[in-house]
């Protein structure tokens, strides 16, 4: 009996915009902890930072615990994501901080950052939209492949003459493509293939149409898509939950209604 009741209570914590609040809050206060580490401080100020550091590790172990105990059960906690990842993130933060292992324990810490994006329904959405993307844009990614590997060839058999060092090998030539896509100082190495063969602007501008402008708005339309769906499939969960059927009390508080507007028409008939 004791157990249902601290779970109600860790369920109202835990879905407190307060306490998320203040979570988030903790989040930023732990971004600043790992950005102040970079800087030369004096060692008072990094023995502040040192139990700052235990502390926050604590509150999130802490908080975990609450999500963890206020879900239906561990295969309720574990089917979300979200939870998964937090709890990758907690635990690397419990890498002991010590000699050699330090600059480990430093680097595990840093992803606590990411924790934000874990508390933030917006963000959560847009990762959300961005990784059920990840299909589409893998398609498009192996079509610019595709193209990346046919003007490199081109570009090492016509070009390797004028520079080895830029279109020595295919490998270099998509290096140098990456670069001309970029916008990196393309119009150097167009101009300097230019003084052999005049019409080599075609070789470029092709490639950066392609690449530039019909590759990069079919990657932006992708996640575009995806993220109007996830959007709408957001609005329509939000509206089945404010549509969601009356509890037993509020039918009985309702009935209890219904039969005093009944009392009182009895009573003004006679």
């Amino acid at each position: 009996m004791m157990l249902p009741q601290l779970q109600k209570q860790f369920q109202r914590i835990d879905k407190s915009k307060l306490f998320q609040s203040f979570v988030i809050a903790v989040i930023v206060v732990s971004a600043l902890t790992v950005g102040a580490h970079t800087y030369s401080l004096p060692p008072t100020v990094e023995i502040v930072l040192n139990w700052m550091d235990i502390g926050i590790t604590a509150f999130f172990l802490i908080e975990l615990v609450i999500r963890f105990i206020a879900s239906k059960g561990i295969k309720d906690f574990f089917s979300k994501g979200w939870n998964i990842f937090d709890t990758l993130i907690v635990l690397g933060s419990l890498y002991p901080a010590a000699g050699s292992s330090m600059l480990i324990a430093r680097l595990l810490r840093i992803f606590r950052v990411l924790r934000l994006v874990s508390m933030v329904p917006e963000l959560r959405l847009l990762v959300n939209a961005l990784l059920k993307a990840i299909p589409q844009m893998g398609y498009i990614a192996l079509l610019m492949f595709v193209i990346f590997y046919i003007y490199a060839a081109i570009g090492s058999m016509m070009f390797a003459h004028i520079n080895p060092v830029l279109w020595g090998d295919v490998s270099i030539s998509m290096l140098t493509l990456f670069r001309i896509a970029t916008f990196e100082d393309w119009t150097d190495v167009m101009y300097e293939t230019m003084l052999v063969y005049k019409l080599s602007w075609i070789y470029y501008l092709t490639f950066i149409f392609l690449t530039a402008f019909v590759f990069l708005n079919m990657m932006v339309g992708a996640i575009l898509e995806v993220m109007s769906q996830e959007h709408k499939n957001a609005r329509d969960e939000l509206a089945d939950n404010d549509s969601l059927p009356a509890t037993q009390g509020q039918v009985n508080a309702l009935q209890a209604q219904i039969a005093d507007l009944k009392s009182l028409l009895k009573e003004k008939e006679y």
